[in-house]
């Protein structure tokens, strides 16, 4: 059985002033990751992203941090953190993240003009997040060569549906009726 999805399946339900969040190892770091499933997810983005020329894997903290690490591990790719606290380093470049339950500014350093990125994220939902990242790497310059989420939680406004972007995704789902149901297993791309 696919432990990504088997693990989406049994994935509790909360509601944060009416959003229906999944809990998910990928996504919170709760219930606890498994190297299983970390492992299948990771050979999952390789096989999928555009990795061809790609100078450096860029992702939010803190929940792409694992994915990403493990990625970068797999094919030397250098990782780039984009942070929740500013540390004012020359070439930062700010950007505001909102996303469906909360809404914060966050810093990108170490991403250059010129730079051929692949972004990389835990779940993609109302698109905020990634909309706001790909403006600031478009800002400074970046080469965005393709964007992963591991999960979509489908069924709401997308903020990169009117873009140039096409968000890859291993899993596509919603909630229905506080549980998680899979609508493609396969995902976007």
């Amino acid at each position: 059985m696919d432990r990504l999805r088997q693990s989406l399946l049994d994935a509790p339900i909360i509601e944060k002033d009416g959003y229906h969040y999944f809990v998910h190892p990928i996504s919170d770091g709760v219930p606890m990751l498994e190297p299983e499933l970390l492992r299948e997810i990771v050979i999952k983005i390789i096989r999928k992203a555009e990795l061809e020329d790609v100078d450096k894997i860029v992702t939010p903290a803190a929940m792409g941090i694992h994915l990403s690490t493990a990625v970068s591990l797999m094919t030397d790719i250098p990782l780039v953190v984009i942070r929740k606290r500013q540390y004012g380093l020359e070439g930062e470049v700010s950007l505001q993240q909102v996303t469906g339950y909360s809404e914060s500014e966050m810093y990108v350093n170490d991403v250059y003009d010129g730079d051929r990125v692949l972004v990389l994220d835990d779940v993609l939902s109302t698109g905020g997040t990634l909309a706001a990242i790909t403006g600031a790497l478009e800002e400074v310059g970046a080469e965005i060569v393709d964007t992963v989420a591991v999960i979509k939680k489908v069924g709401g406004e997308n903020k990169l549906d009117d873009t140039d972007y096409a968000v890859k995704t291993l899993i596509n789902v919603d909630v229905v009726d506080g549980e998680v149901v899979v609508v493609d297993e396969h995902g976007d791309g």
